[in-house]
């Protein structure tokens, strides 16, 4: 049983950077980071899976990266030349198994959840 912990996030401009960590207590092979706004579903943002494969939504791409530091089992999500859109609360989650191009944006494969993290960017 895995326990994953955020850290980073905040508020900042647009055009603006921000990073955010997470880290697992446990062992968890693919990666990801979901967003939500209030009213709306959580929706996909990137992973990584057990091969260091990167998947990002079209949204994000370009902007966001997703890197995994294996030694310290911690996740993280840089994200630059943010916008307003990008406000949301963002998740890591992760899951024991693998996954492909397209069932690594599913979020109902992924059974570890962190506890959020909010990012503003204000225009």
């Amino acid at each position: 049983q895995a326990q994953l912990v955020q850290s980073g996030g905040g508020l900042v401009q647009a055009g603006g950077s921000l990073s955010i960590s997470c880290a697992a207590s446990g062992r968890t092979f693919t990666t990801g980071w979901f967003r939500q706004v209030p009213g709306k579903e959580r929706i996909f943002v990137a992973a990584i899976s057990r091969s260091n494969s990167t998947y990002y939504a079209d949204s994000v791409k370009g902007r966001f990266t997703i890197s995994r530091d294996s030694a310290k089992n911690t996740m993280y999500l840089q994200m630059n030349s943010l916008e307003p859109e990008d406000t949301a609360v963002y998740y890591c989650a992760g899951f024991s198994g693998f996954c492909t191009r397209l069932s690594c944006r599913d979020q109902r494969l992924y059974q570890f959840w962190g506890q959020g993290s909010q990012v503003t960017v204000s225009s």
